[in-house]
């Protein structure tokens, strides 16, 4: 199978091992998200792309991640040993949002397990490294308050010594979307994703986050939660956002979503060129 071969590189990374065959798994949160994408992606977007919204936060991105991809490695093993496909019922539990009626439907299973993972939606930007309109490709996933806090302030996972809160993303992918997005003449930024369970409101919570986490450019709820259930199956995995609003103080009128949404979609046309080329 074709592999992509790049030569854009981010701090040493090599090649990525996706192939251009290789099924793709697009998680949003919810459906506003996954109806851009789609439309992005075009009408004959299921010859290679399954778009989920698995619901809000990282516990339900996680677990919609990794009931698709799940399901999914399933159907091609059987599929493979000339068994029957899991039933479509089951596709249904695995994926009730999917952007078709499941893995098993029709004919037959899907003939390969995914290839990549993409959390994917609006979100966030820090002011001064994304704009509201423009768009995030994540060069990392960071859980930025999963953790504890102490006396002396907020300690990391990484730092209590119970596992990482970073999930890089596919380095040479991501170049290369956010080139090819670039040559598009969309507005898009690299950086760290931080992923929260409680949106940012405040100044001063805009702040912290920028201490935790320096390069952050974008805030979601999901990238985590969609980077670990990936990760879990050595799926490598890209965060895209668009852009809705400043992280900072909370000020609905400012809201761009519209605006967020037609880049996600923009975003999506080309992310198919750049996966299928």
């Amino acid at each position: 199978m074709n592999t992509f071969k790049s030569t854009f590189s981010d701090k040493g990374a090599t090649t990525t091992g996706f192939c251009t065959t290789s099924r793709v798994l697009i998680v949003t949160a919810v459906d506003a998200e996954k109806d851009a994408i789609l439309r992005g992606l075009g009408d004959d977007a299921a010859a290679q792309f399954d778009v989920i919204a698995a619901g809000v936060g990282p516990a339900s991105a996680a677990a919609g991640t990794a009931a698709a991809i799940a399901f999914a490695s399933a159907a091609a093993r059987e599929l493979a040993h000339g068994t029957a496909a899991p039933e479509e019922r089951d596709a249904a539990q695995a994926s009730a949002a999917s952007s078709g009626p499941g893995p098993a439907a029709g004919t037959g299973a899907r003939s390969t397990a995914y290839g990549l993972v993409i959390s994917a939606g609006i979100g966030g930007g820090f002011p001064g490294r994304a704009d509201v309109g423009s768009l995030v490709v994540a060069d990392a996933m960071v859980a930025a308050d999963l953790g504890s806090q102490t006396p002396d302030g907020f300690l990391s996972v990484d730092e209590l010594g119970f596992g990482s809160s970073r999930v890089a993303a596919d380095a040479v992918l991501a170049a290369r979307l956010r080139h090819e997005l670039q040559r598009a003449g969309l507005a898009v930024s690299g950086g760290t994703a931080v992923t929260v369970s409680t949106a940012t409101g405040t100044a001063q919570t805009a702040a912290e986050l920028l201490r935790r986490v320096p390069d952050a450019a974008a805030e979601g709820m999901e990238g985590f939660g969609v980077a670990t259930a990936a990760q879990q199956f050595s799926l490598p995995v890209l965060e895209l956002r668009g852009i809705s609003n400043a992280v900072g103080p909370r000020d609905r009128d400012a809201w761009r979503i519209k605006d967020a949404l037609d880049a996600l979609q923009a975003a999506s046309s080309i992310l198919r060129e750049v996966i299928t080329s």
